[in-house]
Order: structure tokens, then C-alpha cells, then sequence
């Protein structure tokens, strides 16, 4: 599955901002208080990695071999204001081309942007259709940034806002503004989301469903209800709520411990509800012999759940600086379903805007995570088995630890380009194997 940056967090910076900032940071201006909205992106991530060490490999394995790949994403954002508090959003979308290793043997896959899934072909597909309401609760307004899923430039205080329609899950749940968006950050999926976090997502990284948030100065709290995969790292959903669902909740707390510095928590849960398979059923048929090996395929059962929760920290610390933190876990008896194989994750890192150096939308950062699987998880790799992202047909068990570096340049309006590290520890949680070194060069341009 595909994760792509968060849509409201995308830096689509309007013409105020940027002449405020003396740079514009859009290929094209964007008016403040036009009622509608036309805009894009492109992002284009070559990635390679060298040779290493792996005495064996199995079908769902990172090719020890040298390898290189690219892949390519364009999006065409079109939002419209339909009455004072009511908007909508139409996102239409391609992408071509693909990861090392078709985004297999990782858990922390390298590149955001990729869909694990070879066999679909790079025609236009319609990302997002979302209709927003606003329900003012004060007289009272903030001032708000507009985004393609949002025109609005005022908001009341307190409100109520419903989301309806297709998204991604990540647009709304887990959002930090450090580590979110890979096109213009980190590009690891457990860098920049919650490996622990398995959200209802399509291959591409889209469901339909419907978001409540209810907002105040002090605190946000949001509820999510979305559409599950009928299978796992599916494109098709399975639209019978009474069978497939998943209930995600998350609150949002604001505070200033240090003066004048923003900071935020979140505290996140989820209820997974869909055909998953039991990894424990999985590796007892097989230690009776009843599966060649073990098929956590061949033992799904509706209904089943899976849950979760998380942890979001970011914090504004000195000048530029900023830190951000996670950590997840999910239940570790049911399968990985939609976005890959975690069971508990830690990750911290920051960034600094390059101000200090006379580059204010210049960017570095810096970050490290830690994943792991479960004990029937694991074992179930150990003795064979594989799932959608891994399978080295055994397993030396080690936790799989990531740490990522980046630039990111600001080359002229739109265009930025970035260098990207990442140095992988123990992949697919397979001491055997690696460490693996990723190198990336991207491109990005904001039209």
C-alpha cells in the first residue's frame, strides 16, 4: 500500500504568505479568497541501494543485489467553497513507476509515495472526493490556512466539522507537522506515520468514510468510521459495515510548557474490524500438517478484530528547531492488514528550517525508529509463512531499526529537491541480513 503525504499538511502556501516571505513557494500564484481552488504536485524519488550481506532469501525478501528504482506521483487538487461553511474537494491522481525490491522485505519501506502492487498500470484515478461542513459553535474566529481539503482562511473558535467522502484515513489521524510528508520530509512509511497505526486504506492508501471533529483552543477530538480491504493490502473495499469497518478515535491536546512554544499531543485508538487471518491458527495447521507452510491466507475468518493505539508528540523547541516522537502497538494475534507489518514502534526526530544559513525553506532532519513484531508474528516468519510485506522464508529475529537523514533544497518558486539516507538495521527483523544503506534523490514541484 501506498501512503501519501498528508494533504493537510502540504505546504501549498498562497500568494500572502509567500510575499510575506519575499519567495513564492508555488509555481503558480494562489489567490486568498477566491472561492475555489486549482493546484498540484509532482513528486519524482529515485532511490538505489548497494549490495549486503544475506545468506539466504525468500520470495518476499529485499534482493541482496544492487538495485535501483524510481517512482513517479502527480496530483491535480481542485477544491470549491459551496456556501459560507460548506466545502468540497476533488483530487485526481497518478502514479507510475516503483520501489527496490517492489517495496517488499521491510517493514519501514523506504519510499513513501510507492504502491505495492506491480500489476496496476499508471491511468488517472480519482484519489479523494470529500465534502466538508462547518458547524460554528462561537461568534468568535481563528485564522486558518487554506489547504486542498480545506479554503476557509477564518474559522470559528469552536466548531464542529464533518468530513464525508473518499480520503485518506492519514489525511485526518496521526498528523505531525515534522514527520508527515513525504514529499517535503522524511520519505519512510514508519517515519512519517505510526507503523503500529494498521489504517483502513485500499493499496493505494484510500477509503471512503466519514470523519467528526470537534475543535476548541485548547484540545481537538476526532472520530473517524472508514471502510476496510476485503483482503489484506486489497483495492477493493468492503462496503457492508456490519461485517468490515474501522473505528478510529484520536485527541488532540495543545499546550505551551515552554513559553512561547507550541506543542502538541495526541493520543490515538483504533477498532479493525474485517477477514483477517489468525497467525497462531496459521502455525498450528502447520505443525499438524495440515499446510505445507504456514498461510495465514488459508485461516480468515470475518469479523475478526484488530487494535491499537498510539502516541503523537511534536514540539517547537528554539529558533527553527523542532522535535517530534511516536509510539504504537497493536493486538499481534490477527493479521497486518492495510498499511504493513508492525506490531510496536517507537520513532523520535526533528528538524531544523534552514534560517540560520539564509535558507528559511531550506530543511534538514534527522530521525530513528524502532519496529517489532509480536511473539506469533514473528514465529509465524520464523517457521516459513510470509504476509503482504515480508517473508525470508525464516527468520533471525532482531528488531528492525531505521535512522533517516535529509535536505531538502528550495531550488526556485515550487521546486525543491532533496538527499535522503537511511541506514537499515536487522530488515524484515532478520538478523541474517543486512544492515541495508538507501540512498534517494527527489524532486518536487508545487504548481
Amino acid at each position: 500500500m501506498k501512503k501519501l503525504p498528508r494533504v493537510l499538511l502540504l505546504p501549498l502556501l498562497l500568494a500572502t504568505a509567500a510575499q510575506a516571505q519575499s519567495t513564492p513557494t508555488t509555481l503558480f500564484p494562489h489567490s486568498d479568497d477566491s472561492p475555489y481552488l486549482v493546484a498540484g504536485q509532482m513528486n519524482l524519488i529515485t532511490q538505489y541501494h548497494p549490495t549486503f550481506h544475506a545468506p539466504y532469501s525468500g520470495a518476499f525478501s529485499l534482493s541482496p543485489e544492487a538495485e535501483a528504482a524510481t517512482s513517479f506521483v502527480a496530483t491535480l487538487y481542485t477544491a470549491f467553497s459551496l456556501a459560507r461553511w460548506t466545502e468540497g474537494a476533488v483530487h485526481v491522481e497518478m502514479a507510475a513507476g516503483g520501489g527496490v525490491g517492489q517495496a517488499l522485505g521491510l517493514a519501514g519501506f523506504t519510499n513513501m509515495d510507492v504502491v505495492r502492487n506491480p500489476t496496476l498500470g499508471a491511468e488517472p484515478y480519482l484519489a479523494r472526493i470529500v465534502l466538508r461542513q462547518i458547524i460554528p459553535l462561537s461568534d468568535d474566529t481563528v485564522e486558518a490556512v487554506r489547504t486542498p481539503l480545506g479554503l476557509a482562511t477564518q474559522l470559528p473558535r469552536r466548531r464542529i466539522e464533518l468530513h464525508v467522502g473518499k480520503m485518506s484515513t492519514a489525511d485526518f489521524f496521526d498528523v505531525n507537522s515534522v514527520g508527515s510528508d513525504s514529499h517535503l520530509q522524511f520519505m519512510n512509511w514508519t517515519v512519517d506515520s505510526n507503523g503500529g497505526y494498521d489504517y483502513a486504506a485500499d493499496t493505494r492508501g484510500y477509503t471512503y468514510g466519514l470523519v467528526a471533529e470537534y475543535h476548541q483552543p485548547a484540545f481537538s477530538v476526532r472520530f473517524g468510521e472508514m471502510l476496510m480491504p476485503t483482503v489484506a493490502n486489497g483495492l477493493n473495499l468492503d462496503w457492508n459495515i456490519l461485517r468490515a469497518r474501522a473505528e478510529n478515535l484520536e485527541v488532540e491536546l495543545r499546550h505551551e510548557l515552554l513559553p512561547g512554544r507550541l506543542g502538541v499531543v495526541r493520543l490515538l485508538g483504533y477498532l479493525n474490524h474485517a477477514n483477517m487471518g489468525s497467525y497462531n491458527e496459521a502455525i498450528d495447521a502447520f505443525r499438524a500438517g495440515v499446510d505445507p507452510v504456514p498461510d495465514i491466507e488459508a485461516h480468515r475468518k470475518q469479523g475478526r478484530m484488530k487494535y491499537g493505539f498510539g502516541l503523537n508528540l511534536e514540539q517547537e523547541l528554539f529558533g527553527p528547531v523542532r522535535a517530534f516522537a511516536r509510539a504504537g502497538w497493536n493486538e499481534g494475534e490477527n493479521e497486518s492488514f492495510a498499511f504493513t507489518e508492525v506490531n510496536d514502534t517507537v520513532a523520535l526526530g526533528g528538524d531544523v528550517r534552514g534560517t540560520p544559513w539564509s535558507r528559511p525553506w531550506d530543511k534538514v532532519g534527522l530521525a530513528v525508529v524502532s519496529n517489532g513484531l509480536s511473539e506469533p508474528h514473528r514465529e509465524y516468519l520464523a517457521l516459513g509463512g510470509h504476509g503482504f510485506v515480508l517473508g525470508d522464508g525464516q527468520l533471525n529475529y532482531g528488531r528492525e531499526t531505521i535512522f533517516e537523514a535529509y535536505y531538502n533544497a528550495h531550488l526556485w518558486r515550487g521546486l525543491y529537491a532533496a538527499l535522503d539516507f537511511q541506514h537499515v538495521n536487522h530488515p524484515g527483523y532478520n538478523r541474517d541480513r543486512g544492515p541495508v544503506n538507501v540512498g534517494s534523490l527527489r524532486l518536487h514541484l508545487d504548481l
